[in-house]
């Protein structure tokens, strides 16, 4: 006779836990159809944002600008040692030459130096070490021998300089590609942002630049500040006839300039050689700490990390570069976006 099991009723606490989650799925349900759609950053929000990502992009610049300058003053000097590699070859082939022609004509009178049969045949360095066998050379066939062992290090030494600076400048290339990638990562950031804005925004951001801008310019020209000295009034008279011209980083003009491109050169303009870079520069002359005391053409330098410098127009205000998406224009010291640090008289 068959059996008849009664089905397994679930438990108390299994029934809560299913209870409890249907409930609160039916919960998210609901509310996920309530929610109002996320709101859209207002055009100041944006503006923030893209400051920001401006602002970290050129401390990226700053960097690549400098591994930049670094990988041609390494190409420089490793061409320099190259050449000076090949003319000292040049030299020990003469040399050497030399010693052989000796040993021939010696070789057709029957009277070769063994000294010199065995220096052709193996390394003078270790030949010379053998002071023994000094004796059996011509005062000429020493000295000659001195030459070509002298050369021979000095061929090694400079070699071996040459090896460690291509290490050096590969290691350098492969900082520029990071430095370059980092700039352009933030400056799609920021671009992104913008393009989420409405064409009157973008507009209205524009304006406000552009009338910015304007005061400054007027602030600057109706304030009483000393000029600098002749070479910083040149310096200045070039930056302000570069007014509107684009940021781009990198850039060292004609046609576009990064903070630390237009400011080099200016005073290159004007005569003067200053480093590439904004920190390199805050060592191109006499550091003041008071905005009073600067005059007008002065390097002007902000931030804790010094990523960002220009000229000073006089009144508070400045010719800079100041980042992507503006142009060389005036502006408010009290609006660059980071902390005075100071002026450099160059």
């Amino acid at each position: 006779m068959a059996s008849h099991r009664r089905p397994k009723q679930p438990s108390r606490a299994r029934v809560t836990v299913l209870t409890t989650a249907a409930a609160a799925a039916v919960a998210f349900s609901s509310q996920a159809a309530n929610a109002a759609p996320s709101e859209k950053p207002s055009k100041d929000e944006v503006k923030a944002k893209v400051d920001k990502l401006y602002e970290e992009a050129e401390q990226a610049t700053e960097k690549y600008n400098g591994a930049k300058e670094k990988q041609e003053k390494l190409q420089k000097e490793i061409s320099t040692i190259q050449d000076n590699v090949a003319r000292g070859q040049e030299e020990l082939n003469e040399l050497r030459d030399s010693l052989g022609l000796a040993a021939a004509s010696q070789y057709r009178t029957g009277s070769i130096d063994p000294s010199v049969q065995l220096f052709l045949s193996s390394d003078p360095d270790d030949y010379l070490d053998k002071a023994s066998t000094l004796d059996q050379l011509s005062s000429q066939q020493v000295e000659a021998l001195k030459k070509v062992q002298e050369k021979q290090r000095e061929l090694a030494q400079e070699r071996a300089e040459a090896s460690e600076k291509l290490k050096d400048l590969a290691s350098t290339r492969t900082e520029l590609g990071k430095k370059k990638k980092e700039v352009q990562g933030k400056l799609a950031s920021a671009q992104k942002l913008l393009n989420s804005l409405t064409a009157a925004e973008k507009q209205q951001l524009q304006e406000e630049q552009d009338r910015a801008s304007r005061d400054s310019e007027r602030d600057a020209l109706t304030g009483n500040v000393p000029p600098g000295s002749g070479r910083a009034a040149a310096a200045f008279a070039f930056a302000q006839s570069q007014l509107g011209k684009p940021y781009v980083y990198g850039a060292t003009g004609m046609s576009s300039y990064d903070c630390s491109g237009l400011t080099s050169r200016a005073y290159a303009a004007a005569g003067v050689q200053i480093p590439r870079t904004s920190e390199a520069q805050t060592g191109a002359g006499t550091k003041i700490y008071s905005v009073s005391q600067l005059k007008v053409g002065d390097l002007v330098f902000f931030f804790n990390d010094l990523h960002h410098v220009g000229l000073y127009a006089g009144n508070g205000q400045i010719i800079h570069a100041p980042r992507t998406g503006t142009v060389v224009r005036y502006e408010s010291m009290n609006t660059i976006g980071g902390p005075f640090m100071f002026g450099v008289r160059v």
